[in-house]
């Protein structure tokens, strides 16, 4: 185990550094990462996707996505890229028919289709046989808590409002934790993604402090870590929450992107790499500082354009790559993408979302590599060359 003065430093309290990927799109649809699956359908969420197939369709389309959007050959690539964990997103109807009714779901009572279960399980098998660690992410919880179409219900955001959609909340979290307390590649288990900053405060914590307490009755702090999300709100508003020495092995989860403020909108390339390096540095230096927690940030892109990734979002929109050549977005897309690596690298882990995409490239991480804005790992004899060098100059 690392010293608990690594935090002082961004580092990890309890293992290495985490330099991820989430696997977003596959377990929780969204309509811009896979257009595909929802070309001729009116539905906007997984949700709508369902109810608007019917079982049998759904069942069929979905089990072929399951099967064919992420393979174990994308594990492999991973690691050889060096990424050496996934954040996996998952919805509340993970283990069945046993989640509480939303008027969303019409005359269907149970509209989600079965069997997602059998993939989270190829992704544990996958992951040890690579060396990567795995952070379960409750992604959509029933009656979704953020009104965002990754929620699960695209325009609701009810999940506060009935104990029996938290209470189900606490009870996937439990099940979670108890099939894999023992699989060496779980890194831990996200109680909740992004829940909506109109939810109180002491709500969240009400429910965070519980999700702890479930999933500490199968995986001890030396097993698994706890990490929650900060309701879009400053890490200064959990002053004294799950702290140690009573609560250990705890982690705040931070979105940071740049697309979806006007401010961000509207700034240009220049602007959004001195945020990267300047502003976010600053914060991040607070964060550790102050929080008392380890820290990741969970989510981060390359993205800058708000128009391909909220399908219904209303301009104006004013493209930071705007009237730039082929060259010069190159360079853009690597200055940028250095920036913020080189400010969340000072964390105890990140994830960039996500590891594919169909048509939005800069928020794929496979195509960035690919395009060189993020180093590729894979090309050791390049890094050992490069450390040579330096250290001839030396």
């Amino acid at each position: 185990m690392t010293t608990p003065t690594m935090r002082e430093h961004g580092g990890p309290l309890y293992g290495d550094k985490l330099r991820g990927v989430n696997l977003g799109g596959w377990l929780v649809l969204e309509k811009w990462i896979t257009p595909s699956l929802f070309e001729g359908l009116q539905a906007t969420d997984e949700t709508a996707y369902c109810v608007e197939l019917g079982e049998a369709e759904a069942t069929r389309r979905l089990h072929r996505h399951w099967n064919t959007f992420i393979t174990r050959d994308d594990f492999a690539w991973l690691q050889r890229a060096g990424i050496n964990a996934v954040r996996l997103p998952v919805g509340h109807w993970l283990f069945g028919k046993d989640y509480p009714y939303h008027p969303s779901y019409k005359e269907i009572q149970h509209p989600f289709v079965v069997g997602g279960i059998e993939i989270v399980d190829k992704v544990f098998e996958w992951a040890s046989e690579f060396g990567l660690r795995v952070l379960l992410d409750l992604h959509a919880a029933p009656g979704c808590q953020n009104g965002f179409d990754n929620g699960g219900i695209l325009g609701v955001c009810e999940w506060h409002t009935k104990e029996e959609y938290i209470e189900h909340t606490l009870n996937v979290l439990e099940r979670l934790a108890e099939r894999y307390k023992d699989h060496p590649a779980l890194h831990g288990v996200q109680a909740l993604n992004e829940p909506s900053w109109d939810i109180p405060t002491d709500l969240l914590k009400r429910f965070t402090l519980e999700a702890y307490h479930r999933i500490r009755r199968h995986c001890p702090p030396e097993r698994a870590t706890v990490v929650f999300h900060d309701g879009f709100r400053s890490f200064r508003e959990y002053a004294g929450f799950l702290q140690e020495p009573e609560f250990r092995n705890v982690a705040i989860d931070i979105h940071r992107y740049q697309c979806f403020a006007r401010d961000d909108i509207d700034m240009d390339i220049f602007g959004h790499i001195r945020k990267s390096a300047v502003d976010l540095r600053d914060e991040a230096d607070e964060i550790i500082r102050d929080s008392g927690y380890q820290v990741y940030c969970g989510e981060w892109s390359l993205g800058l354009d708000l128009k391909v990734v909220s399908l219904w979002a209303e301009g104006p929109f004013n493209h930071a790559l705007d009237a730039m050549d082929e060259f010069q977005m190159s360079a853009a897309f690597r200055g940028y993408a250095s920036a913020q690596v080189l400010t969340f690298e000072k964390y105890a882990g990140w994830f960039f979302w996500t590891y594919r995409t169909e048509t939005t490239p800069e928020w794929s991480y496979r195509n960035c590599v690919d395009q060189d804005f993020f180093p590729d790992l894979s090309r050791k004899e390049q890094m050992a060359g490069i450390r040579k060098m330096l250290d001839r100059a030396k």
